[in-house]
């Protein structure tokens, strides 16, 4: 039965967690510092002393917890493991892309890995150069990953229980900023989702924005600056990043004939570029060229002022839709 309750964004990612351990015996929850600890962020809080050794902490070894996972998954278990800084994956991009991803084709479709990696990306103030990148065009990159970047406190709670209900592997990308930035209604208990997806979070006529994860608050506040100079933007969120959406994004592109791609990642071989190619090949009539925003090809700085100069913000998103609607970019 639905109820719905008021959560942060945490919360609801631990909402889903405990639902998911209560109805599939098969889930474990494992990483470092999740168990009795509650984990470094406290999104699974409580969880331990609920669900006792199902729930438990790992050694410092982003390998040895990944591979676990793909072991586990494969003689079924349903792991929802956590890497607690997306920048440590790379550690163990070998048990994500190796192996993970082709348990199905080593074993002619007799094993699968259903397993969901928990972890969290993005800048935010006084984060050193290690801990803010944001990396999904890797992750996307690799055929046989699911990768999704929920952003509001529903989508946290439901899209984490649709990865750990889909029976191949999949990355939850969270951002730590979204955490414990203020609580609002969630529907728990509701119906899981089926994977892929995207949502129009603002409706508008003159130009979409294409934005996932945290940086579509930043285009809602670009948005609605816009709005008062007469230009009303379409805003919508991918949550997705593999599988794309892309008959909602292009029916979307089609209809205002303006795009702007706006990211927190590098804009250099981003996911706005495979979005960008994806409405250039499907011969879409634009009225302006393509425009991507995102982090210029530079170290993520430490220093939180230094931070801010390069990471996207409303008013870049909002400049950049101004040129793309009054024509200072021009298609000639």
């Amino acid at each position: 039965m639905s109820e719905i309750k008021k959560l942060s964004y945490a919360e609801s990612v631990n909402a889903a967690l405990a639902r998911a351990l209560s109805e599939r015996p098969e889930v474990l929850v494992f990483g470092e510092d999740v168990g009795k600890p509650g984990g470094v962020f406290g999104v699974t809080k409580g969880l331990h002393r609920q669900f006792g050794d199902r729930v438990f902490d790992t050694p410092i070894s982003e390998a040895a917890i990944l591979g676990g996972a793909v072991g586990a998954a494969m003689f079924g278990a349903r792991p929802v493991v956590e890497i607690m800084w997306a920048d440590f994956s790379l550690v163990a991009l070998d048990q994500l892309v190796n192996q993970a991803t082709n348990v199905r084709y080593l074993s002619r479709g007799a094993l699968s890995a259903p397993m969901t990696v928990r972890t969290q990306q993005g800048n935010a103030p006084g984060a050193c150069a290690q801990h803010s990148q944001s990396l999904e065009a890797i992750f996307a990159h690799v055929p046989g990953l699911q990768v999704c970047m929920p952003a509001t406190h529903q989508d946290a709670y439901d899209l984490l229980l649709t990865s750990i209900w889909s029976d191949d592997p999949t990355i939850v990308i969270e951002n730590r900023t979204l955490y414990h930035a203020g609580k609002a209604e969630v529907v728990l208990g509701g119906p899981v989702e089926p994977v892929d997806g995207a949502r129009i979070r603002r409706q508008g006529a003159d130009v979409t924005v294409v934005t996932w994860g945290a940086m579509q608050f930043k285009a809602l506040e670009a948005a609605r600056v816009l709005e008062r100079e007469g230009i009303d933007a379409e805003v919508m969120d991918m949550r997705w990043i593999r599988p794309l959406d892309h008959d909602t994004m292009l029916s979307s592109v089609e209809r205002t004939g303006r795009v702007v791609i706006a990211h927190e990642a590098h804009t250099v071989g981003g996911v706005g570029a495979e979005i960008a190619a994806r409405i250039a090949e499907h011969g879409i009539t634009l009225r302006a060229p393509i425009s991507r925003v995102g982090t210029p090809d530079v170290r993520i700085p430490a220093a939180p002022h230094l931070a801010a100069a390069v990471i996207p913000s409303a008013e870049s998103i909002a400049d950049a839709v101004r040129r793309v609607v009054h024509g200072t970019l021009s298609l000639a």
